[in-house]
């Protein structure tokens, strides 16, 4: 059949659906393992200092693997290089368990690290619900697939106490309980993809700019990061949207990682754990739809500073709050959250406004990467505080990249927030 013949309104219509149910498995696969694999790694070494480990090596291999999948998903298509992402993310689970039954922590951070290329393909599988939407319909298309995720992120945390329960009765340490679940959603959405993504969106969409631009359809396959650093250099705007996204990334990985830990202190119960991280992902995924609507309607910079003022105020509920105060960390780290989503919505599209449709998968697979980076930097960063100070010296340290953010952002080649419409 020719890509002519097909029926590109009734594949979207699928894609999105197909997507959002391998969203639906990941999410909670991934956002199950947030809380379990820092008391893990603290239950087996007795450091808390370490407890930031096992989601940095996470977020370690969503940026690691994040160019690769990239690479496979322009060459072979969406269907594969999500699907293996996934598959590799369950087998990363298998080794997080067999490290928990051993108590082995090198076992634990390998698959960790190989449990982030699920979230990898979590990132890509957004992008593969605009492959063939028509240009206004694009947002919709990519928050049915947000969406998607806050059901499993928001369900995943609160299967803690269930799945570490599920875990003993086969012989399990309670920890290793959630990576169970982890397993079965990653091969589900591995499976759903792998089966139900066909025809591929992307193939498709190569094939019709191919059937009018060969040229722009071969450069767009062979995206090189350096090209995205010249872009950097040479663009403030694009420079200040990575920016963006980096600290806010940068914050909120660093708070959320030992705000578990911080509870576990006082011996909160896992299924309160699970609540507040819950709430957390509520507010990182539920509004993002509101929030790419303000960003269109009030403009980029005018959410960009939401995004500093409500992480600002998320910094401070989170470090005055005592530990067993569930409603007031509820409170703080669905600020954090939200606060995270405007300055991923803002950044990006602060990315996408200054750079050219041949540049882009270059300069967004940079801007990926950094964020991915820098989110590490604040795992293994917020862990070293707590040892040496207090989950509050965290939280005020934590403020201090989002006051630079403000600061760099009101720089006079900053400051414009024009734009101009794209396809």
């Amino acid at each position: 059949m020719s890509v002519a013949s097909l029926d590109v309104v009734s594949i979207q219509r699928r894609v999105v659906g197909v997507l959002s149910a391998s969203q639906v498995l990941s999410g909670i696969a991934y956002s199950g393992t947030t809380a379990a694999g820092g008391l893990l790694v603290v239950e087996i070494t007795g450091s808390e200092g370490l407890a930031g480990l096992s989601q940095t090596t996470g977020i370690l291999g969503a940026a690691v693997f994040a160019l690769p999948l990239a690479r496979m998903a322009l060459t072979s298509g969406r269907r594969r290089s999500l699907s293996s992402g996934y598959a590799i993310g369950a087998a990363g689970a298998v080794l997080v368990i067999t490290g928990a039954l051993l108590r082995n922590v090198l076992l634990i951070l390998l698959g960790s690290l190989l449990v982030g290329a699920a979230n990898a393909s979590g990132f890509q599988a957004r992008y593969a619900a605009t492959d063939l939407a028509p240009a206004g319909n694009r947002g919709r298309a990519l928050s049915y697939v947000v969406w998607a995720t806050t059901i499993g992120g928001v369900l995943g945390p609160n299967l803690l106490g269930i799945s570490g329960s599920l875990g003993q009765q086969v012989g399990l340490p309670l920890l290793a309980g959630p990576y169970v679940i982890t397993l079965v959603c990653l091969l589900g959405a591995s499976v759903v993809i792998a089966l139900l993504l066909r025809p591929d969106p992307f193939v498709v969409a190569r094939d019709l700019r191919s059937a009018v631009d060969v040229t722009a359809a071969a450069e767009a396959a062979r995206p090189r990061l350096r090209d995205g650093l010249t872009h950097l250099k040479r663009n403030p705007r694009a420079m200040l949207g990575v920016a963006t996204i980096a600290a806010g990334h940068l914050v909120m990985v660093g708070v959320m990682v030992m705000t578990p830990v911080h509870m576990r202190h006082v011996e909160v119960s896992l299924q309160f754990i699970g609540l507040v991280l819950s709430v957390h992902v509520a507010g990182m995924y539920a509004l993002s739809p509101l929030v790419g609507l303000a960003v269109d309607r009030l403009g980029r910079m005018a959410v960009l500073y939401s995004g500093v003022v409500i992480l600002l105020a998320s910094c401070v509920i989170s470090g005055l709050a005592p530990a067993d105060s569930v409603p007031v960390l509820g409170l703080g780290l669905f600020l954090l959250g939200l606060g995270w989503s405007c300055t991923l919505i803002a950044g990006s599209v602060l990315v996408t406004d200054s750079t050219e449709e041949v540049e882009r998968p270059a300069v967004q697979g940079l801007s990926d990467l950094i964020m991915n980076l820098a989110g590490a930097l604040g795992g293994v960063a917020a862990g070293i505080i707590v040892v040496f100070g207090s989950y509050g010296l965290l939280c005020a340290a934590s403020a201090v990249p989002v006051v630079v953010l403000a600061v760099v952002a009101a720089l006079p080649a900053c400051r414009r927030d024009s734009y101009r419409r794209s396809g």
